[in-house]
This record gives C-alpha cells, structure tokens and sequence, in this order.
C-alpha cells in the first residue's frame, strides 16, 4: 500500500523556519516527480515546490521562491522542504504528492498531476 507520511509541522513564529518531511514506503519512489502543496482555511489547495526525480529540477510557487528549498533523499524515500522566512500567510496545511512512472501529461503545478498524497500537517505562523 503506497503512504506518503507527512511530518514537521508545528507553530512558529514570523522569521522563524521549519523543516517538513515526507517519508514515502509501499512502492519506488526514487522515479517519482514529488511536490509539496498547501490549503489555508477558506481557501483552495495551491502549489509550493517541485522536484525532479533526481532533485535536479525544482520549481516553486513565486510566493516562496527564495524562502523555501525542496529536495531529497532517494535513498531514505523521503522529500523535504526547508522553510525560512516564515509569514503569517505561509499558515496552512501542507501535503506532499507523488506523480510515479508513467509521468502524468499535467503541469507540475496542478494538484491534478499528482496521483498519491499524503494526510497533511499543520504549520501555523505567528505575526
């Protein structure tokens, strides 16, 4: 059974950084494009990062370009992303997400691209 498990969230306050974890098991996971996507209450899901399946390639939303870093370690399955920085708007659930071979035909910043994802954690950041 594939899992992506999410960890690292938590309260922090503005300027602050947090470190966030998906742990992948149940399947190879080392091929797969792996993102990272976040829900504000009252708001719909929106992209944060991506990465290739070897981290060469990464892609981030503008709103967190230069604050926040993606990447990975195919030999512990797992995806990070290391958050500096923080603003009280960066407040909301994140989720990671796994596209598998074949890679699907969406863009990398469409949740609709992503076929396994993970159960969410919380970051709160204080003003």
């Amino acid at each position: 059974q594939v899992q992506l498990v999410e960890s690292g969230g938590g309260l922090v306050q503005a300027g602050g950084s947090l470190r966030l974890s998906c742990a992948a098991s149940g399947r190879t996971f080392s091929s797969d494009v792996m993102c990272w996507f976040r829900q504000a209450p009252g708001k719909e899901r929106e992209f944060v990062a991506a990465i290739g399946w070897n981290g060469g390639r990464t892609y981030y939303a503008d709103s967190v370009e230069g604050r926040f870093t993606i990447y990975r370690d195919n030999d512990k399955s797992t995806v990070y992303l290391q958050m500096n920085s923080l603003k009280p708007e960066d407040t909301a659930v994140y989720y990671c997400a796994a596209d598998p071979l074949p890679y699907n035909s969406g863009s990398y910043y469409s949740s609709s691209t992503y076929d396994y994802w993970g159960q969410g954690t919380q970051v709160t950041v204080s003003s």
